[in-house]
């Protein structure tokens, strides 16, 4: 059956996404459609940050986008000679918390030794932390983007830790993401699921969707990579027919093949 993935392609290599492996090893049809577009900033704010460690508790990571600006920082100018000779050690030596492994592995990309990596969401990571970290830590720095969620922020603050916010990428809506759809729609026909992986997701797509489906769209199996995309999903009205128990791949590609059997 086909399956529509509302999501940005994988980045770094040219492996198949593993969502799309995944569902095909299911025996569907995934089509992938890029909802987001970003343009990074701040970069030379980050840099400084990045290169005095000291002055930080640690690092907190909760996209692969905030990987990503480091990681264009790092190229810059020859800077990841410096990096790997006389900084990431000092870094891994305080805690880099992130949020799923997709963005795990990218921070050990960098050379850095991450945890809370099944977290899986803002919140569960935020309360990890608050477990490992007491209000005398330095501040813990966290590169994020233009619409986080206040939910981590909020909660450590809330405690007493001292957090340094920094926005490093802004998100807009894919300025090919109606016509992607629209052409979807007309050469594959109503899909028999879809899945959302983001609360701009929703946002950005959603009316489309309702359009091109029309009276089908209640035949849709509506699919979230997890709790906060599920949410925004139900504020709209949709019924979910499956949230991953955890936000990969196999969790996800697990759900979607139960509910179109």
């Amino acid at each position: 059956m086909n399956v529509l993935l509302l999501k940005e392609p994988r980045d770094g290599d040219s492996a198949p996404d593993p969502y799309i492996k995944e569902l095909t090893s299911y025996g569907h049809k995934p089509t992938l459609i890029p909802v987001l577009s970003f343009k990074f900033v701040s970069l030379n704010t980050l840099y400084d940050r990045l290169i005095q460690p000291e002055k930080h508790g640690g690092l907190i990571f909760t996209s692969p986008r905030a990987v990503e600006a480091v990681r264009m920082c790092l190229d810059a100018n020859n800077r990841r000679e410096v990096w790997i000779n006389s900084i990431k050690d000092k870094w891994n030596e305080k805690s880099i918390y992130v949020v799923g492994k997709a963005t795990a592995a990218l921070v050990q990309d960098l050379g850095l030794i991450p945890q809370g990596e099944d977290a899986g969401t803002a919140d569960v990571l935020s309360r990890f932390i608050l477990e490992k970290e007491d209000t005398s830590v330095l501040q813990l720095f966290f590169p994020c983007g233009s619409i986080k969620r206040e939910v981590l922020p909020a909660a450590l603050r809330k405690n007493g830790l001292p957090l340094e916010t920094l926005t490093v990428y802004e998100t807009a809506q894919h300025p090919d993401l109606e016509k992607s759809l629209t052409d979807y729609f007309s050469e594959q026909g109503v899909p028999a699921s879809i899945a959302f992986f983001s609360p701009s997701g929703v946002r950005f797509c959603l009316e489309v969707v309702r359009r091109l489906a029309g009276e089908k769209l209640n035949g849709i199996k509506f699919a979230a990579i997890g709790p906060t995309t599920a949410e925004a999903m139900a504020a709209e009205g949709l019924l979910i027919s499956c949230s991953a128990e955890k936000p990969t791949a196999q969790h996800l590609a697990a759900g979607i093949a139960q509910t179109l059997r």
